[in-house]
């Protein structure tokens, strides 16, 4: 065989050349000469052109700075709100324009305070003596804190920055924008001193209320024209403000204010501009608004400036733009009842007399389409001006009408319980002996049903459901409909009825109840259905956001309850008109000594098939001098004659039993003359009480001194039954309950008898056996049956011992404990804390019962 040539070798084998093979190419060495030669060209190649770019930007700042030198910006087109008539066929009704008013004052640098240029800089910009327009430093601390977040949680815009901006640049947000933003002001900082560039920003920018300029913004949130007369809380609340000048108007929401001004202040002092003492100070100060701080009354005020706050909160779209950029917003109001809200509240019939001093009582009101969540209408308190104070937002301690979130909302979700459920009013102790709430008249009611203990407010019966139930449920359901509630503060069982740390407001609660209404659908509630600009262009719209929060079963059982409330016997009866009405009082009770007996806060949150409505009434700051007398009816009357003519014309609806959802089933009446007796001659006892019906059997329950707890007797289909199974010397105790033969459906446990067997020596000795057949139904007159007849009847089983947890099921409703009731021992609850001066307080008011619930912390 012939040995491959070289030449063969080579063209057959593909290969790549073996590291030391002759004929393979070498390497080429690298070289870092080149590298480092290359790097440089490329470092000077860049630093040309960046110093090129910012030849170019400053050149561009200068030259719009010198274009526009004198430019203040001014109104260009005016926003108008529309109502969105029902019908499709319908245009939209104008019902509000909005403008920039130039409500602007200048002021010198020199007569602006030291530290109120300070808070400022402090708040906005600390390095502004230092950076030159930019600060490319806190750029990069935003950058650093941005990428760690994974959001835009800081800006680095300066004091400079945003004067250029308010001043010379329009709203879009595009990074062109932002560059030119920039040019402008390193053209600023180039042209004028710091002072300078402060004075004309401390003059040009937007505080809210369609106040423009820091001379301005004083005279509207403080009524001070002097600059100097401000106080450092004052200051430091003007400057919490040009972050967010709606969300943080000490006018519209002082809670938030308070806040934002808390955070100025930590930064004033950590920055060496106020002492601590002084901070501290400055932090505790509670704003009261000056007697001419609101701009005027206006038709639908409350209802457009809640326009415009959603239009911030939801779509981005700053109060300043609104009034300059000439939007188009369509709204969900419903104009008939606006217009009939501001009427009521126009009218002081409505309402309690005005205070001594003659500050009058407060309310608000909302109305929710149950079906889409829309805003029909609100208004933010009587004699509303805008840009005021609107109290749909303000957190006030709902007594009862919290019952439904927090207590029989979660029994009736879990499935264990039905408005015909037994629930126990008797028990007074609860968390160990640390929470003792009573009832308005004082006095306990023992077994009751839950229609019965919605109905007429009761207030034992939730706090023992509550418990039963575990705190945990209710915080869970109140999230569930939209309320978040403080989960370690309000850990307790005072949420049963309405004891909350923060409170709720009209809006949430109005919010909450709609699930109740739209068989446990609920929807984003929303004012607005859609912005367009000038031209029509949309540029926002409503996207409907709406979920199955609770069952539907829940939600029918819950109206079913509510329904009661303002039926004749129920405490919200003024709220009764002519459509299907459910709904809740509510009071919150006082801790001022010498007037207890009256409240905090009165409510009535109640809807109808279309809409939802809650009411709220009293004072914003209560002490002994302002507070309410007149109870929950005066909402409840609010509530029914603003939604009954409301409605008027629209077709009568009615609730609608979801599909599936069986009809819960009314359990028997209770027992309240049993009556037990030792009859010698026949050595039995003879228990006897008056008969509920010829559908009705009866189980007998027996207790002897030695047993722990009570077990069944005998199932008697008559209302008499001989114990014959007794013993020398014992001591027993006897109660019934009532069973529906139909369904068996156990009804409340009777009052209950005891009686002494005397010491006989034909009689046996010890402790009592189980029951035994020594027990007969008692005949009642010409019914044929014998004294020896057997207990039950054939096929018959005894009703077993009920327990809670699993009752409330048709068949199966519980024996809740009440001394001295068999079986029942409470599971284990969390302890609850009573918050400062708190305890429940149902009383009557004017000579009638009524709603004060528990006694709630004093208000800030």
């Amino acid at each position: 065989m012939e040995r491959p040539t070289n030449r063969q070798s080579t063209t057959n084998t593909k290969t790549k050349p073996q590291g030391n093979q002759k004929g393979s190419k070498k390497k080429k060495k690298f070289n870092f000469r080149k590298l480092i030669l290359g790097s440089i060209i490329a470092t000077i190649l860049a630093i040309i052109c960046a110093m090129a770019i910012y030849i170019v930007v400053i050149m561009s700042g200068f030259k719009i700075l010198e274009t526009n030198i004198d430019k203040i910006e001014t109104s260009t087109e005016s926003t108008l709100i529309y109502a969105q008539e029902e019908g499709k066929d319908k245009p939209a009704t104008e019902i509000a324009k909005i403008y920039k008013g130039e409500n602007r004052e200048s002021v010198d640098i020199k007569d602006i305070p030291e530290r109120l240029k300070y808070a400022f800089i402090a708040t906005e910009d600390r390095r502004f003596e230092q950076h030159a327009g930019v600060d490319f430093w806190a750029i990069g601390r935003a950058l650093v804190k941005d990428v760690i977040h994974m959001s835009a949680v800081e800006g680095g815009s300066t004091i400079t920055q945003q004067l250029a901006k308010n001043v010379f640049l329009s709203s879009e947000k595009t990074a062109f924008r932002k560059a030119t933003e920039m040019s402008i002001a390193f053209a600023l900082d180039e042209k004028y001193t710091k002072d300078e560039i402060l004075e004309r920003y401390l003059n040009r920018i937007y505080f809210g209320s369609n106040a423009y300029g820091i001379k301005a913004a004083a005279k509207i949130y403080f009524g001070k024209s002097n600059l100097n007369d401000l106080k450092v809380w004052e200051m430091a609340t003007l400057a919490a403000l040009p972050k967010a000048p709606s969300r943080y108007s000490p006018l519209t929401n002082p809670d938030l204010s308070k806040e934002r001004r808390g955070v100025v202040l930590r930064l004033m002092t950590d920055q060496g501009y106020i002492t601590e003492a002084e901070r501290a100070e400055a932090a505790a100060v509670d704003y009261v608004p000056p007697t001419a701080a609101a701009t005027g009354t206006k038709d639908y005020a409350s209802y457009v400036d809640y326009v415009m706050n959603e239009a911030e909160d939801m779509y981005g779209i700053s109060e300043d733009e609104l009034l300059t950029k000439g939007y188009r917003i369509y709204t969900t109001m419903d104009t008939k009842a606006q217009k009939i809200m501001e009427t009521t509240y126009a009218n002081p019939s409505f309402f309690q007399k005005d205070a001594s001093d003659g500050q009058k009582i407060q309310s608000a009101m909302v109305i929710v389409d149950n079906k889409t969540g829309g805003l029909m209408a609100l208004i933010g308190g009587r004699d509303y001006k805008s840009r005021g104070f609107s109290r749909v937002y303000s957190k006030r301690q709902p007594g009862s009408s919290f019952k439904p979130i927090a207590a029989y909302g979660p029994a009736l979700e879990s499935g264990n319980y039905n408005p015909y459920s037994i629930l126990d009013d008797s028990k007074t102790s609860f968390g160990n002996g640390t929470y003792t709430p009573r009832n308005y008249d004082r006095v306990t009611h023992g077994q009751v049903t839950m229609l019965e203990a919605v109905k007429k407010s009761y207030n034992l019966a939730p706090v023992w459901l509550l418990e039963q139930m575990g705190v945990g449920s209710g915080l869970e359901f109140a999230k569930k409909l939209g309320i978040q509630l403080n989960a370690q503060k309000d850990r307790n069982l005072a949420i049963a009825l309405g004891g909350l740390t923060d409170g709720v407001s009209p809006l949430e609660m109005a919010t909450a109840y709609t699930a109740f209404a739209n068989q446990g659908v609920q929807n984003k509630t929303h004012a607005i259905l859609r912005i367009t600009d000038a031209q029509g262009k949309e540029v926002a719209a409503y996207k409907q956001e709406k979920k199955q929060v609770i069952q539907p079963k829940t939600a029918y059982y819950m109206t079913m309850l509510l329904q009661g409330v303002v039926e004749t016997g129920g405490t919200g009866t003024k709220a009764k008109f002519n459509r299907p009405v459910a709904g809740k009082t509510g009071t919150t009770g006082l801790d001022i000594k010498g007037i207890e007996q009256y409240d905090r806060d009165v409510w009535f949150v109640g809807y109808t098939p279309e809409w939802t409505a809650a009411v709220w009434e009293g004072f914003d700051k209560v002490d002994a001098k302002h507070y309410v007398t007149i109870g929950s009816g005066s909402p409840s009357s609010i509530f029914k004659e603003v939604m009954s003519k409301s409605l008027e014309g629209r077709p009568v609806t009615n609730f609608v039993k979801p599909d599936n959802v069986p009809v819960p089933t009314e359990t028997p009446s209770g027992i309240t003359d049993l009556a037990a007796v030792y009859e010698v001659d026949k050595k039995s006892v003879k228990i006897t009480w008056t008969s509920l019906g010829d559908k009705m059997t009866y189980n007998v329950y027996r207790k002897g001194s030695k047993e722990a707890e009570a077990k069944l007797l005998t199932q008697s289909p008559v209302p008499s039954v001989n114990d014959t199974s007794v013993f020398s010397g014992e001591t027993y105790q006897y109660y019934v309950m009532p069973v529906n033969a139909d369904t068996n459906v156990e009804g409340a446990k009777s009052n209950v008898a005891s009686v002494e067997i005397p010491k006989d020596n034909t009689l046996p000795n010890g402790t009592s056996p189980s029951p035994s057949p020594g027990v007969s139904p008692s005949p009642s007159p010409g019914d044929g049956k014998d004294p020896g007849t057997p207990s039950q009847s054939p096929g018959t089983k005894p009703t077993p011992t009920p327990t809670p947890g699993n009752t409330g099921k048709p068949g199966t409703n519980p024996s809740p404990s009440s001394s001295p009731s068999p079986s029942v021992k409470p599971s284990p609850t969390p302890t609850p804390t009573p918050k400062p001066g708190e305890e429940a307080a149902d009383k009557p008011k004017d000579g009638k019962p009524d709603d004060g619930q528990v006694i709630a912390p004093k208000q800030p």
